[in-house]
């Protein structure tokens, strides 16, 4: 398949330049740099306050849990059970957001002196995906449970919430995924910022969060500082890739804070098999963190995931860490493997070339990874791409990802009479199929994107923040840069513009695949790395660079990094 070209676009063009080198913010201390402040505009901020919430996050800002729907019956209802000593199982899901929930919700109720709280992850195979009849049964065990809580699943379980109700045990929801159509679950609770009108970037971190939060505050317990837990929150948030905004910016702001001294052994265990030594950002928890935490449920059972954040001793933890690790070598073993065989298959499609959308599948292919896979074909293809995996009764389960402006869950309902179920978002969603209908499905859903899909909508995108000289990056840039941390979902880390950059020295190759180059611009020469670019076809200098920037801290000497992202000819000014 041919790869579309690539089209660059400043999002600061239409703003006006600051003339000054340093604008002040307009509330507190820090002197802002002409690039901040026009990084502050692009994202809307420019009143004083506004730009003060923005740059300085506070826990006092927080607003009331109560305001989340369905707050005050879930917390009486959990009350109830501590009061009476009830046997509480807490059922989660298999991902991280999933399993730092349960640890907090554990940790939580431990402290209120309920003894008999179980934890409770489904198997992704076995089980499948939140309450399953399956997943329930293993969940009780031979015992009768009081009350399940079901934490990042629930909301359209509405047969299993029956079934718990005839087995008399009361469900209480604390989820933040889409309501079901048809109604809600028959639950004492639903704690789900989607059936009211606020808090809908949440993810169940930060739900369990508010629950905690709503409480402590009905009735406090002196010694549990529910700050210290905040790096619990802040793993979730980042590795459910929802939104930074608001209360989230908050959260994960004071959780990097809270996991650099953290008092979970597991977490810190953790930090240490990375390699993580020094002052965490978001995409340490993005890139490193949270995918070793999710790699066990991928490949296998979550389980050692979750005993590594609930274990107070150091030897375990190393041990559960040490295991992880392991299982997140494996984890990029078979996503690399199933990577490239996706691969020869789009290539061999030749009359896919043009095609709005792909659609790749096998017997061979392990269904924990393939939506890492479909998140790497829309990023090479910018195309929404479906990767599904069948097993030995051909039945498949595939993972969707898509680009902005196309619905994969329209192009699901447009095919729902040949799928066993899916269901979803925007931008990803799940299907499961039987194979005889895969060839009808695939012909369909491409069909489907074509008549809907816009062509601006396919046509992949360089969004860069603002432009930069060589001459601006410098150890002062970064004081006021890192203030915008942290990055992610609608507040990703900027993307800069560089214009006519020479080459200082031939590239250096690392590993046989990646570049260290010295740029020139204008008597200016900097450092920088192009991970991948080896494997590139690079135009003639000079060049115009997207990139971004890092702060580095190596044997004690401090310096700002250069990634480059893209490069591209220069063009004329």
């Amino acid at each position: 398949m041919q790869l579309v070209e690539t089209e660059w676009i400043l999002r600061g063009e239409t703003l006006p330049r600051p003339q000054a080198d340093t604008v002040a913010a307009p509330a507190g201390p820090d002197e802002i740099s002409v690039l901040v402040s026009r990084l502050l505009e692009i994202r809307g901020l420019h009143g004083a306050e506004s730009v003060d919430r923005f740059l300085h996050p506070r826990l006092q800002d927080l607003a009331d849990p109560f305001l989340l729907p369905e707050m005050s019956p879930a917390v009486e209802r959990i009350f109830e059970a501590i009061d009476a000593g009830e046997r509480v199982v807490l059922y989660g899901d298999y991902d991280v957001d999933g399993i730092t929930s349960v640890t907090l919700l554990h940790e939580v109720l431990k402290a209120y002196g309920l003894e008999e709280v179980e934890t409770f992850l489904p198997h992704r195979i076995q089980d499948g995906y939140g309450l399953t009849k399956s997943g329930l049964e293993r969940a009780l065990g031979h015992g009768q449970a009081d009350l399940l809580v079901a934490v990042d699943c629930g909301t359209t379980s509405l047969e299993e919430a029956e079934w718990l109700r005839a087995q008399k045990i009361d469900l209480v929801v604390l989820d933040h995924h889409e309501l079901a159509s048809a109604g809600r679950p028959d639950c004492v609770a639903l704690v789900n910022p989607k059936a009211g009108d606020e808090f809908h970037y949440l993810c169940s971190a930060g739900i369990v969060f508010k629950v905690a939060h709503a409480l402590l505050k009905t009735r406090p317990l002196e010694q549990f500082k529910l700050r210290e837990f905040l790096d619990l929150v802040a793993l979730g948030t980042v590795a459910d890739i929802v939104p930074l905004v608001d209360e989230n910016r908050i959260l994960v702001r004071k959780g990097l804070q809270e996991m650099e001294r953290t008092r979970n052994t597991g977490i810190a265990a953790l930090k240490s098999v990375a390699g993580l030594d020094r002052r965490l950002t978001s995409l340490d928890i993005g890139f490193r963190l949270g995918p070793r935490l999710n790699a066990a449920g991928r490949l296998d059972n979550a389980r050692e995931a979750l005993e590594l954040l609930l274990t107070r001793d150091a030897s375990r933890a190393r041990n559960i860490a040490m295991r992880l690790e392991q299982s997140n070598r494996e984890r990029q073993r078979v996503e690399k493997k199933i990577s490239e065989e996706a691969a020869a298959m789009i290539a061999e499609d030749i009359a896919g070339e043009q095609a709005p959308a792909i659609i790749v599948g096998s017997r061979d292919w392990h269904p924990g990874v393939i939506g890492i896979v479909a998140s790497r074909i829309v990023k090479r293809h910018h195309r929404p791409a479906l990767v599904v995996a069948f097993d030995e009764d051909g039945i498949g389960k595939g993972s969707g990802r898509s680009v902005e402006g196309v619905s994969l869950v329209e192009a699901l309902d447009a095919c729902r009479d040949l799928l066993l179920g899916g269901g979803g978002h925007e931008m990803a969603a799940g299907l499961t199929i039987e194979e005889d209908k895969f060839p009808e499905f695939c012909r369909r859903f491409v069909e489907h994107i074509a008549g809907t899909a816009s062509p601006e909508a396919l046509r992949p995108k360089l969004l860069l923040d603002a432009e930069a000289r060589l001459e601006d990056l410098t150890l002062e840039l970064l004081d006021s840069y890192e203030l915008l941390q942290p990055f992610g979902k609608h507040n990703e880390q900027p993307l800069f513009f560089c214009r006519g950059v020479q080459l200082a020295a031939e590239p250096r190759v690392l590993k046989e695949k990646h570049l260290k180059l010295q740029l020139l611009q204008k008597g200016v020469r900097r450092e920088a790395m192009y991970f991948g670019g080896a494997e590139v076809q690079l135009p003639r200098p000079p060049w115009d660079i997207a990139f971004k920037i890092d702060r580095n801290l190596y044997r004690g000497q401090l310096s700002l990094s250069i990634f480059i992202e893209a490069v591209r000819a220069a063009e004329a000014t």
